[in-house]
Parts: structure tokens; C-alpha cells; sequence
């Protein structure tokens, strides 16, 4: 195959990666917002097993994957890598359509954001020297240490001291982990490629300590599959650019700090670093902000209150005829103030009081017992309720 035809089927299979993505996350989404929260987490995975959403959305993960290291195979990382920053792009309008709103002009603003820092971070990081992995001493290390980090992520210990957190920080604390958890088992994959091809670093790896890889990569990409739905509670927008972000972030990290790479183009590329940095940040910003912003009014239409007519018929006897009564227009505002116990009564208030005929008089007590109430709506016998000073 030709250069050409490579670049262009790469370009290919990196837009189907993409949409592969984007809709698994959409997918994660609404059956988050779908899933009731439970508070102690009991039964949460057995549910989420048993939801044919929850599979579609694992497949379309796994194409996403499967078409992304297709593309590489026939195209360059530093044109595959920002390519595949499109997932937030796609998954803005496909999440708003499903949700039957419109993205909002901050949405699209931070996506933006988001994007150009994500394109500018992939741009001057990548293997300077292809092949290397880590060993199996270092690949323990980093298991344990990202163990620690994402546990200390999702239990909410590195939020700070300032109280609970909303939906939105929790979530943006799960996509963090889930990012860091398959950037690792991307890390630990290379790793255990380079072990069935008989190249890991240090002595030969046995049976088991490949089997300890593998098992590895199945905990951390599984782990990062299930913090990103939890993720998504708070939003889609945000957790899914935290997710962007956060991979790429833990795979620079293991690379620098273990495999002797750095950043292309040497200071500059440090500087571009910490610049698409502070641009990424400010567009997850943005999306969060956006999605605030398009939840209010799904969350303010509600049932709305009765209104209160502005006038009222009220059914007051007629003096000289049994039985009858005439129905009187009074307004809400005349009969309010007539009844109110802070202010005086009004004419309305007047005539309504001279037309009401009088309660009987409940006869005198016996010494030695209580006052019974005669028509106040206590039943005979019982004792009268004591009058509420005015």
C-alpha cells in the first residue's frame, strides 16, 4: 500500500475510533442518568451487568479500541493520536441530541478549549524511542502506585477539605482515575507485548509473571471502563474531556519518569506542555459550566403551582328566605386581608361576618368539668380547645 493510502485509510479508521467512542459514551450516560445512585454501592454491578445498554456500550468501546490500533498500524502516532481527541467533538452534539436540547454556546466553546489543548499535549509527547517497555519490577511499581492514586481519586480524599462535593467535582474525580487507570494498562500492554515478543527488559519473564501482566491490564482496563460510567452521573461533557486528558497525562508521566523519554523539541516542547496544559484545563471549565447551564431548565420543569383566581364566588345567605343564598364576586386580595389576623377587618370582611349565622352556645359546665364545644366540629363530650390569644 502506497503512503498515500495508508495516511488516508489511517485518517479512516481513526474518525470510526472516534464515533466508536463517542457513542460508548453516550451510551454510559444515559444509563447513568437512568440508574438510580445507591448510596452504599451494594447491587450497583450486578445491575449494570444485567443491562443490554451496559454491553452496547462495552462494545462500542472495544471497536473504538480496535479501530484506533488499526489506524496505527497504518498511520502515524503524532496523526492518529489528535485525531482521536475528535471523540469530544461527536460526543457533544449525539449526547445533546439524545437528550433532546441543544449544545449549549459554552459547551462548544470549552470543547473547543479542550481540544486544542489536547491536540497541543499529544503533539509534543510520544516514545522518542520506540520499543521500550517497562520491566516487570517497574510495571509492579506502577500498579501499586496507581492502585493507591485512583483509590484516594474515587473515594473523594483529594477533593480538599472544603466540605462535600457535588455530582459535578465527584465525577470530574472518577474521570480522572478512569483516565489514569487506561493510560497504565496501555503502559502495561506495551509491556506485555514486549514479553510474548521475548524483548521485556531485565531476565525472561515465566508463565505467571505474564500471566500477572495480563491480569493486571484486564483489573486496570476494567477499572477504568466502570469509573467512567460513575463518571458520567455528573454530567457527559466534562468526564468525558477529563478522560481525554488524564490518559495521555499518566502515559507522559511513566514515560518520562521511567522510560528516559521527554518531551519533543526539548525546552520548547516543556513549554507547549504546560501551555496546552492551562488551555485543556480552561475548556474543561467551560464544559462544566455548560452543562450546569443546560441542566437548569431540564431540572426547573417541573409541575407548576395552581394558580390562584383573582376573584372568587363566596355563598352568603339571604335575610327573609329559607334556604337561599346569593353568590357574591370577591376578590382574593379583599378576601385575604378581611380573614388576616394582623390587619383590620374590611367592609367585604364586615358583610361576610354579619351574614355567617352564629354558633350555638355551649351550655355552663358542672364544677368540676370542662367546657364542651356545641357545632365547632369537636364531638360532644369532649373538651373545648383553648382560645388563641389575638
Amino acid at each position: 500500500m502506497n503512503p498515500a493510502a495508508g495516511t488516508a485509510l489511517a485518517v479512516l479508521l481513526s474518525l470510526v475510533s472516534a464515533a466508536g467512542y463517542a457513542l460508548a459514551a453516550v451510551a454510559q450516560a444515559r444509563l447513568a442518568a437512568a440508574s438510580p445512585a445507591a448510596p452504599d454501592g451494594r447491587g450497583a454491578l450486578r445491575a449494570l451487568l444485567a443491562r443490554g445498554q451496559w454491553w452496547w456500550a462495552v462494545g462500542l468501546n472495544a471497536a473504538g479500541a480496535l479501530a484506533h490500533v488499526a489506524a496505527l498500524h497504518y498511520g502515524p502516532l503524532t496523526l492518529v493520536q489528535p485525531l482521536g481527541a475528535l471523540t469530544l467533538v461527536a460526543a457533544l452534539p449525539l449526547g445533546a441530541y439524545c437528550a433532546r436540547r441543544r449544545v449549549t454556546r459554552t459547551e462548544w466553546r470549552g470543547a473547543l478549549w479542550t481540544l486544542g489543548g489536547l491536540v497541543g499535549l499529544v503533539a509534543v509527547t510520544g516514545p522518542t524511542a520506540p520499543g521500550e517497555a517497562l520491566s516487570l519490577r517497574e510495571s509492579l511499581i506502577v500498579a501499586a502506585a496507581t492502585a493507591l492514586l485512583i483509590a484516594a481519586l474515587a473515594s473523594g480524599r483529594l477533593r480538599g477539605q472544603g466540605g462535600a462535593a457535588g455530582p459535578a467535582a465527584r465525577g470530574l474525580g472518577h474521570a480522572t482515575a478512569s483516565g489514569i487507570a487506561s493510560g497504565v494498562a496501555s503502559a502495561l500492554t506495551q509491556t506485555l507485548t514486549a514479553a510474548l515478543a521475548l524483548d521485556l527488559p531485565g531476565t525472561e519473564p515465566t508463565w505467571w509473571q505474564t500471566a500477572l501482566l495480563a491480569v493486571l491490564i484486564s483489573g486496570f482496563a476494567t477499572g477504568g471502563l466502570l469509573l467512567s460510567q460513575t463518571a458520567y452521573r455528573g454530567g457527559l461533557a466534562a468526564p468525558l474531556a477529563v478522560v481525554n486528558l488524564s490518559n495521555p497525562a499518566a502515559a507522559a508521566v511513566i514515560g518520562v519518569a521511567l522510560l528516559g523519554e521527554t518531551f519533543r523539541a526539548g525546552l520548547w516542547g516543556w513549554l507547549i506542555a504546560a501551555v496546552a496544559s492551562l488551555v485543556a484545563a480552561r475548556g474543561v471549565v467551560l464544559l462544566t459550566k455548560g452543562g450546569a447551564v443546560a441542566a437548569e431548565p431540564a431540572s426547573a420543569a417541573g409541575p407548576r403551582p395552581a394558580a390562584v383566581p383573582s376573584t372568587v364566588s363566596v355563598a352568603v345567605p339571604v335575610a327573609g328566605s329559607s334556604g337561599s343564598a346569593a353568590a357574591l364576586p370577591v376578590s382574593s386580595a379583599s378576601l385575604a386581608s378581611s380573614v388576616s389576623p394582623v390587619s383590620p377587618v374590611s367592609p367585604v370582611g364586615e358583610a361576610l361576618l354579619a351574614a355567617v349565622p352564629a354558633p350555638p352556645v355551649a351550655p355552663a359546665a358542672r364544677p368540676g368539668q370542662a367546657p364542651r364545644a356545641i357545632g365547632l366540629g369537636a364531638p360532644e363530650g369532649e373538651p373545648m380547645p383553648a382560645p388563641v390569644a389575638g
